[in-house]
């Protein structure tokens, strides 16, 4: 089953990171092919096959070398995944070697070990990705920093915080992930070669020898059952794809919304030249945003059917391994498009400090009612306060009226604070708590994991 190659529109004017190209399914062959390799070189050293016939399997295992016409022909025929692919490399080996070929293994021994050759690459480029988007995030944090914003819970003003402090946010969070994919690849990386139905009946007590031997060759771990009927750990892989498009379609949406007209906050990079409309000039939209949130709903709509495709009957069923290579290759092209997109926007967002004050100042001091309950609380208690400050804040909103001249006109609050002490209160910059402190700490830590992954 092949993956949509096509996730995002090619309109978009962010590269390709590679991610296509490794689904393509001459280079899933060549994977197939490298592992045929590595099983004759794992059994010539037990001296399971002759050892020159690993090493005339292991010269042949090239796909350039191969009629693709016959292997093609095969397919058509056959209706196999791999058997054709078997065949020409039997034909291309010759005499009196091609007959050791494929010796004691079973098609998903070879498919699913290949295909987990591709998607290593396809994590060593995810990784590279999240490098430079935690990079880019750590410039943003260190120049927003200090730039006041309205922080919304509820999408209502709740208290003030800065910018960077919101970049700290998703780093931490991208962070956990980089975790999580260096914590899951000792799972999901093994070699499987157990034979028909795992049992090692085709090699006996050598079985697990040839496959630690193949897991050696490949740099890979071995599996201590190698059943084919076992799927965890493909799908835990896909569920850590799930959760990073969580953060990244997070981000994104956040990015969306702070660049809606009314808000104004922020704007993702528009080129000169881009075009938002063909009949709206004015139009600046959220392409990459928009690309970003897509790739994420993809991603994580296939979690729920790689982990349907753990529930594999008997000891093999083709049907859950067609769930489970469409999941996988749909997740990784996504994944691919998202980061991309995602980097580009850290590296030229734009953010606008005075929008962001403009807003902030909306509520007429509102954001700043936590500041005088708290302070005048001190006084006469937590909850009184609460009382005389709740009251002032729903009549300056229900009525239009100046919040501080509540605040200044209530003796109940005027017995403890003065004119200059609300207007203190008053001054949102003065109530981001560690806001700048957060995001500072966050930019050493992604500076260091971006480090970190550009060195591979």
């Amino acid at each position: 089953m092949s993956a949509n190659n096509d996730t995002l529109p090619t309109a978009s004017r962010v590269s390709d990171p590679g991610i296509r190209a490794l689904y393509r399914l001459e280079n899933r062959w060549q994977a197939w092919l490298d592992v045929e390799a590595a099983l004759a070189r794992a059994q010539a050293e037990l001296g399971i096959i002759p050892t020159g016939a690993a090493e005339a399997i292991a010269a042949k295992s090239k796909l350039e070398l191969m009629d693709r016409g016959c292997i093609d022909e095969g397919f058509k025929r056959t209706g196999h995944t791999l058997v054709p692919l078997v065949w020409e490399l039997s034909r291309v080996v010759g005499e009196p070697h091609g007959g050791w070929v494929h010796w004691g293994a079973t098609t998903q021994n070879i498919t699913q070990t290949g295909d987990l050759l591709v998607l290593r690459q396809a994590h060593a480029i995810f990784l590279r990705q999240i490098g430079e988007v935690l990079s880019a995030m750590a410039d943003l944090a260190e120049r927003t920093a200090e730039i006041p914003i309205a922080g919304r819970t509820h999408g209502q003003h709740a208290v003030p915080a800065t910018f960077g402090y919101k970049v700290a946010v998703w780093i931490d969070e991208l962070l956990r992930h980089v975790e999580r994919l260096h914590q899951l690849a000792p799972r999901l990386f093994v070699a499987m070669l157990g034979g028909a139905a795992g049992t090692y009946a085709s090699l006996g007590k050598q079985g697990p020898q040839v496959q630690q031997g193949i897991g050696r060759v490949l740099g890979f771990g071995t599996m201590a059952v190698p059943s084919r009927a076992l799927g965890d750990h493909l799908a835990e892989n896909i569920c850590v794809l799930g959760l990073l498009a969580a953060t990244c379609g997070k981000i994104g949406r956040e990015v969306y919304t702070l660049m809606k007209t009314e808000f104004g906050e922020v704007e993702e990079p528009v080129p000169p030249g881009t075009v938002g409309s063909s009949t709206m000039p004015q139009k600046r939209n959220p392409k990459l945003c928009q690309d970003i949130i897509a790739a994420s709903a993809e991603v994580r709509s296939v979690v729920p059917l790689a982990l349907e495709a753990m529930t594999t009957e008997h000891e093999a069923d083709r049907t859950t391994s067609l769930m489970m290579d469409s999941a996988e290759q749909r997740a990784c092209i996504a994944t691919g498009d998202m980061l991309n997109r995602l980097a580009e926007i850290m590296r030229g967002l734009h953010v606008d400090p005075e929008r962001m004050r403009t807003n902030l100042n909306l509520g007429g001091g509102l954001i700043m009612a936590e500041a005088v309950m708290l302070d005048l609380g001190a006084a006469i208690g937590r909850q009184h306060a609460h009382d005389v400050v709740y009251d002032a804040a729903q009549a300056a909103f229900t009525e239009g009226k100046s919040f501080s001249g509540l605040l200044a006109a209530d003796k109940r609050l005027t017995r403890h604070l003065d004119a200059k002490a609300i207007e203190r209160l008053m001054d949102p910059t003065a109530y981001t708590g560690l806001c700048a402190d957060m995001a500072r700490e966050s930019v050493v830590r992604a500076r260091a994991a971006a480090t970190e992954l550009a060195a591979g």
